[in-house]
């Protein structure tokens, strides 16, 4: 759950990185280690043997089990060995600070942002995956929504990207008379009231952890980020004191001191807040799927049916801000050793290829690709988040050119130690550092 917290760490890591090789060089350019004929890439069989090659995946501790099934499958089918390494926690941090000594694997988990994709230097140190023969498979509004970096694609998606939204408690928004879904940001406040009226808790926030904090602000900026506000962000246009984000702020704070939020939301965990909602004990979260993995940990599918739905929201409707992390795609990096890195592009193949079907049955997970359906037993939420995404916009994580630590600014505002202007100032100080640091124009 960690690996929101480390993206500003991660982008300071990356403009080091970055100064080691040149960030400009072209995926087809001759670099130390690197393939030198990308344009002229092929794709292997996925079932072709590859008798005494040993892979190495580098995964997060919450990411590790993810590839067992379909490796071991790959396995028997190639002959090929795959050794999954876990890299401790912060993630992005190990594997930044890894490659930048040269040390890389054949493949890795990535949050396949634009900015994380800058971040871990992909123009020198990824294979292009514009070839890649499954992408004609995978459903057409989720194809290009993420891994691509300057027109270059860098990461294969591989289950569907998380989604900034809203999980409830089915029984009690019906114990309390709540029948019809809130269509706007304002019609769930007003809901929350009509619950806290009756003594329910209408939203759960889990402050002693902060990295969820941001969500509440980015799903106000849902409308904002679908006209543009990010790229303005990034050109300077915006910043995160202009009133935009100040007003979500601000927003953000006063719905807790009117008290819409658990007593204990300073000191509440992330696991605090997923027995909350699974108990009843409060109405409403809101979080990203990995939320609902924890859920998923605590009760079966049946259960989760029964009592948990989603749904997205923004201010002007029923829209949901999608934000990608590491666990949902995969990239390949270029070793400088050819047998390999065409090995690894016949595992992405046969990852999304022959072996798709039996993956998200393993993971019962939604499916990316029109002719795979989901499992039967794929709970209803995440049916529901995933058909979020044909009208998602991108959070910050996704189209910002560097992520500051809002989550920990908002964390401090909720404890009493920062006021939103304060949030806002110090949160846009780190975002021009960051952006400067990557050699952002204009910064």
């Amino acid at each position: 759950m960690k690996k929101w917290q480390t993206l500003a760490v991660v982008a300071v890591l990356a403009a080091g990185a970055a100064a080691c090789s040149d960030p400009s060089v072209a995926p087809g350019a001759d670099t130390a280690g690197g393939t030198t004929q990308d344009a002229a890439v092929t794709w292997p069989d996925p079932t072709a043997r590859l008798d005494g090659v040993t892979l190495t995946i580098w995964a997060a501790q919450n990411s590790n089990t993810v590839p067992k099934q379909v490796v071991d499958a790959f396995g028997k089918a190639t002959g090929a060995k795959i050794d999954i390494v876990t890299i401790p926690d912060p993630y992005e941090q190990g594997v930044q600070t890894k490659v930048a000594t040269g040390d890389k694997p054949d493949l890795a988990f990535w949050q396949p942002t634009a900015s994380m994709l800058t971040a871990i230097n992909a123009k020198t140190n990824l294979q292009p995956l514009d070839q890649a023969p499954w992408l004609s498979k995978l459903a057409p509004q989720l194809r290009d929504i993420t891994g691509i970096l300057d027109g270059t694609r860098y990461a294969a998606l591989i289950t569907s990207p998380a989604v900034e939204g809203v999980y409830y408690n089915k029984e009690v928004f019906a114990a309390n008379g709540i029948t019809e879904i809130p269509e706007n940001f304002d019609e769930m406040i007003e809901v929350a009231r009509t619950l806290k009226a009756k003594g329910v808790t209408p939203f759960f926030e889990m402050g002693g952890d902060r990295w969820a904090t941001q969500w509440w602000v980015q799903v106000q900026l849902a409308d904002a980020a679908k006209d543009g506000l990010w790229d303005k962000i990034n050109k300077g246009e915006e910043t995160f004191s202009s009133p935009v984000v100040l007003n979500a702020i601000k927003r953000y704070k006063s719905l807790i001191d009117e008290g819409l939020f658990n007593k204990d939301i300073k000191t509440a965990t992330f696991e605090d807040q997923g027995k909350a909602l699974l108990d009843g004990k409060a109405a409403m979260v809101v979080q990203v799927n990995s939320f609902f993995g924890q859920l998923q940990a605590s009760a079966d599918t049946a259960t989760l049916d029964k009592k948990i739905g989603f749904f997205p929201v923004s201010p002007s409707g029923n829209v949901g801000t999608f934000i990608p992390d590491q666990s949902n795609a995969l990239v390949a990096f270029k070793t400088g050793d050819a047998k390999r890195e065409a090995a690894a592009r016949q595992l992405l193949s046969f990852w999304m290829g022959p072996g798709y079907k039996d993956f998200i049955a393993d993971r019962n997970t939604v499916s990316l690709e029109t002719d795979v359906p989901s499992p039967g037993s794929v709970p209803e939420a995440l049916r529901q988040v995933h058909a979020s995404l044909g009208e998602a916009v991108g959070s910050m994580q996704a189209l910002a050119v560097a992520n500051p630590d809002l989550y920990l600014n908002l964390a401090d505002m909720i404890s009493g130690t920062m006021t939103p202007e304060q949030v806002a100032s110090a949160t846009q100080q780190q975002f021009a550092q960051l952006a400067k640091a990557a050699g952002v124009a204009g910064f």
